[in-house]
């Protein structure tokens, strides 16, 4: 038995291309979900608890929001000004590492709302740079650091994806903090 093929059949539905404002828009609300997986961890908290560190790491749920506030505020400028809006990490005192690693902490006087609307005034602002971005394919040379490739671009949407990432995994950590808090979960 010989099979034919049948060459003037319709050929296979292509998906639509997807716009730049549809791409823009996914984009950003994921990253609006994360956010809100995060911020949620810490509904009804004291400034307190919200600096309270309940696991074996240094990690505290005012902390994770203060680091990720600075995450996406660094970079959100990286897409704009490129690698100069992050310094070059080999050249990094340790004053500055130890200003980084206050962003993992309250510190005395802070307060969780203070924290969260410094969160929510990067977020919208970070919206509106993706919103008015010409081209998401845009890229520039990542900083000097070690833990990124010699000679490696990354376009704004990369970085997008990243500040997602970040923002998911520290959405996670959080819910893991609060849990031992307290016992309440994002979830579940």
């Amino acid at each position: 038995m010989t099979t034919t093929h049948d060459l003037t059949a319709p050929a296979a539905p292509v998906a639509p291309a997807v716009s730049a404002a549809d791409e823009r828009a996914d984009l950003l609300g994921t990253l609006a979900n994360h956010r809100h997986f995060l911020r949620f961890t810490t509904r009804d908290l004291t400034d307190e608890q919200a600096g309270r560190r309940t696991t074996a790491s240094e990690l505290c749920l005012g902390g994770l929001i203060k680091h990720v506030t600075s995450v996406e505020r660094g970079w959100a400028a990286f897409i704009v000004e490129g690698p100069s809006a992050m310094g070059d990490f080999d050249a990094k005192t340790e004053e500055d590492w130890a200003r980084r690693a206050d962003e993992f902490r309250m510190l005395p006087g802070e307060t969780l709302a203070e924290v969260l609307a410094a969160y929510a005034e990067v977020a919208r602002a970070t919206d509106e740079l993706v919103a008015s971005l010409p081209d998401l394919g845009a890229a520039h040379p990542l900083p000097k650091a070690p833990w990124f490739e010699a000679d490696t671009r990354w376009s704004a949407r990369r970085v997008l994806l990243h500040v997602i990432a970040e923002t998911a995994q520290h959405a996670g950590h959080a819910d893991i903090i609060r849990e031992s808090l307290d016992g309440a979960k994002s979830m579940g």
